[in-house]
This record gives structure tokens, sequence and C-alpha cells, in this order.
């Protein structure tokens, strides 16, 4: 899948409904709904300030503006800058249609590239971090550590991911151009959007006793498929686990600690506190547990839901990271869908490992650090597990 990268939520606990009070004002002879927040105290700031300021604006638009525009897209611009002045890169508005691109983002397929990508929230830049066998992607040539430069013609640096995520997905058999960039190189590609199966699980045995689970990242269809190819391992003789971790930006909380559950003892798993304090816990119970030795496989695009699964391993001792530093997402996010079909997502709380650590910022130091050594064929990393879980 393309996005997965910042969905971090705790869907039983989104809240539905408008989150801001509407106001009316003309724009370009039209009416336009226009989202005011809610001012206290007295001074510059106040609602009847922000609403004259923005009709002076329409006056010079209508005025003196040079060329055509979209009354759409001017009031979704008003959205979105609104909740872009709060300051937080995982905060922002989506339009009726963003929505329901993000929404299906996280069902396990949809109409795109085949490609996953990941954003670095300091710079702006989007990495591809994988592409899926036979894919439009793979067709073309696309590689891992790709820089996603443009879409359209559009210069997406500093876009957020998601937004970025919807203008690479399409109608089946439309065409996508995008210029990425690899190394000092600027390669223009053409690919033609088809109805991508998004594989989040991949398993094996590596030998008589050690089995491997790789997982892409945390989506719908994900618990599903782990608890398939761990039941299918164990009939193998699996004794003991290998997970990989490695370049999986996250996201659903719920779906994480449903297989979470099947691997931990009885206990807390993670907790959050939202900005008054209240905690909701998610735990584990007793029904089932795994009793073999374990080791994850973890790196620098580890991030949100991967740091969860890998801070409770870790807390609980039952297992042993590999690997390198992890991202530093230690918050989490809600959708918050509104009455006209769009949403918005915002930072609602932080998390905490069972330990009570918050790792924002910060990331899961490894057991053992191994750096991984891109020269080599073998997956020094990867070797580096099993060598410990055959000690």
């Amino acid at each position: 899948m393309e996005d997965g990268k910042e969905k971090c939520s705790f869907r039983k606990g989104l809240v539905f409904g408008m989150l801001l009070m509407a106001a009316v004002f003309g724009l370009g002879g039209c009416t336009t709904a226009y989202f005011l927040p809610r001012f206290s105290g007295t001074g510059n700031s106040g609602e009847g300030q922000i609403n004259a300021k923005v009709q002076e604006l329409n006056h010079y638009i209508e005025e003196y503006y040079l060329f055509d525009y979209e009354e759409e897209d001017v009031e979704n611009g008003i959205y979105k800058g609104l909740m872009a002045g709060l300051g937080d890169v995982y905060t922002g508005y989506y339009t009726p249609e963003e929505y329901a691109s993000f929404m299906e983002s996280s069902n396990g397929s949809y109409s795109g590239i085949g490609a996953m990508l990941q954003q670095d929230y300091n710079t702006g830049i989007i990495t591809v971090v994988r592409v899926f066998d036979g894919s439009p992607s793979a067709e073309v040539g696309m590689q891992a550590d790709d820089i996603l430069y443009m879409v359209e013609g559009r210069e997406v640096t500093g876009i957020d991911l998601s937004l970025v995520v919807t203008d690479l997905k399409g109608e089946e058999g439309t065409p996508v151009q995008v210029s990425i960039l690899r190394g000092t190189d600027v390669l223009e590609l053409t690919l033609t959007r088809r109805s991508i199966e998004v594989p989040t699980v991949e398993s094996r045995m590596i030998d008589e006793q050690i089995g491997y689970i790789a997982i892409a990242e945390f989506d719908d269809v994900t618990d599903e498929q782990f608890m398939a190819a761990f039941d299918n391992l164990e009939s193998q003789g699996m004794k003991k686990l290998i997970i990989d971790l490695r370049d999986n930006g996250g996201g659903l909380v719920d779906v994480t600690c449903t297989i979470l559950d099947r691997l931990l003892p009885e206990g807390l798993i993670v907790y959050t506190k939202d900005k008054d304090g209240n905690r909701q816990e998610e735990t584990s119970d007793a029904e089932h547990y795994f009793a073999g030795d374990m080791a994850v496989l973890v790196n620098g695009n580890s991030a949100s839901a991967s740091e969860i699964f890998a801070g409770a391993i870790k807390d609980y001792g039952v297992g042993t990271l590999i690997g390198t530093q992890t991202f530093g997402k230690g918050i989490v996010q809600s959708l918050f869908p509104l009455s006209d079909g769009s949403a918005v997502k915002m930072t609602v709380s932080r998390y905490y490992t069972p330990a009570g650590n918050n790792i924002h910022e910060v990331g899961i130091a490894p057991d053992i650090v191994v750096e991984a050594d891109r020269e080599s064929e073998e997956d020094n990393q990867l070797q580096k597990a099993i060598e410990v879980l055959s000690r």
C-alpha cells in the first residue's frame, strides 16, 4: 500500500461530528462555509476580526486577482489552512474525495501504483520504501530509496503524504506521471494505475524450528493475515519466531494490539493519555501466549504502531530487538468525519509502552545494534536474528 505511514488511530474511540463552528461569507458571488476557531479573551483575537479580515481579502481577490480559480478550491484551502495553523504535521483536513481515498488505503486493496511510501516529517521528503512485485511501479523500474519528487507536474515535498497518495491512486487503467530522484538523476516515469492487493504479511520457515513473519504495515487485513501465517508456521513445527518490522511505518493500533495479544502474556500492551490526562489502555488476555523465543527486526523506518509492537516485546522481555533505532513517533491520531463527508485528522494523545515510556522523537533502541550492510547480498540483520535464536 502507498501510504499507511502515519495512520495511527485508536479507532474504538473515534468521535463523530462537527469540530468547528461555521459562519457564512460571500466569495466570488457564491455562498461558502467558513469554519472559525473559538477564541477566548480580548485584544486582537476574535471571531469578528477574523471574519472582517476574510472579507477584506475577498475584496482584493474580486478586484485584482488575475487568474481564474475554483471556488471549491478556495473553500478547501480555508479549512486546510485552519488545521495547518495548528503547526502539527500529523493534523490535517481531508476533502470528501481525499477522505474516501484515505479510508480505502487501510482496507488492503486499492487502485494505484503498488509502492509503499514514507515521509520524513522534518524535511517533508517522500521516499519509496518498498515496491510490490508485479506492480506498475515495479514494471517501470521504481526502486526502494527512490525519492518521489513530483506527481502530475506538482512538487510533492512537504505535502501531506496521504494527499500525495490520493493523487497517485485513481481509476484503474488511467496513467499518472511521476518524477523521482535517484542519486543525482531525475527520472520521469509514466505508470498505469491498476488494482493492487496489498500483501501486508509474508511468512516462511527458515529452518526446522525458526519461523519468519514480515509485516509491511498494520492495516485492516493484517491481523487475519498474521494469524493465518502464524498458525501455518506452527503446523510446520515452528518453535521460535522472527518478526520483521523493518520499514513498517505503522498503521492501525487495534490491529497491532490484536496481533500482540496472540504473542504476549496477560497484561498491558499500551496506554494513551490525552490532553486532560485521561488514560485508555489496551491489554492482552491469558488465552494465548507464544512461549518460544522471539527476535524482532527494526530500523529507522519502523514507526508508530511498529514501535508500539517493539516496545511491548521489549518491555515484557519476551524477544530480542535487532537492528537500528526506530523512528520515534509516540503520538496517536484520530479521524473525525464531518457532516459533508470530509474529515479532519488530529493528534489526540501520547502513547506509552507497558513500562511507561513515551518514545516520541526518541525512538526505541534495539537490544543488539546491527547496521544494514547494503553492499552484501546477504541480509546481515536477519542473519543476526537467526544466530541469536539458534543459540
